[in-house]
Parts: structure tokens; sequence; C-alpha cells
């Protein structure tokens, strides 16, 4: 059950969580980035700490920030989920 206080990522976020199997939240975390795609963002990190990013190349960063907050708070989740399990 979601709390009454909890965010509205929170009241978004605990119900998937709540899905996870002992599986799939390990499978959730052992993923990471494929190195193709963390090569992309670390070269739109340095030209964002450079200062410049087109306009199309700091949305994509941005799209990319977000994507990285979400799955650190399902692994986040899931690592709640994997140690709960344990005896």
């Amino acid at each position: 059950m979601v709390a009454p206080t909890a965010t509205p990522l929170q009241r978004m976020l605990d119900p998937l969580a709540d899905c996870l199997t002992l599986e799939s939240a390990e499978r959730l975390l052992n993923y990471r980035v494929p190195p193709d795609v963390q090569s992309r963002i670390g070269e739109l990190a340095d030209k964002a700490n450079a200062g410049t990013l087109t306009d199309a190349e700091n949305a994509e960063y941005r799209d990319f920030v977000e994507a990285i907050d979400l799955v650190a708070i399902l692994q986040a989740k899931a690592r709640q989920r994997v140690v709960s399990a344990r005896p």
C-alpha cells in the first residue's frame, strides 16, 4: 500500500515495484547501460560541462538523465525486494 504522504512519483512506482518477483528484481539490479549508450552519455556530459551542447543534444542528454534516474529508483526498489526476501 502506498503511503498517503507519498510523492506522485512514489505513488506511480510503488505499485510497479510490488509486481517484481525475486528473479525480476535481481535482473533489474544486474542491469547495466550498454557500452555504446554509456559512451554517448559520456560525450554529451563532456559537452554539457564545456557548455557546447546544441539544443538537440541538450534534449537528448536530459532524456538520458531522466532515464538514468528512473532506472536508479527502480533498482533501489528492486534492492528492497531482494533484501526483504532474504531470511
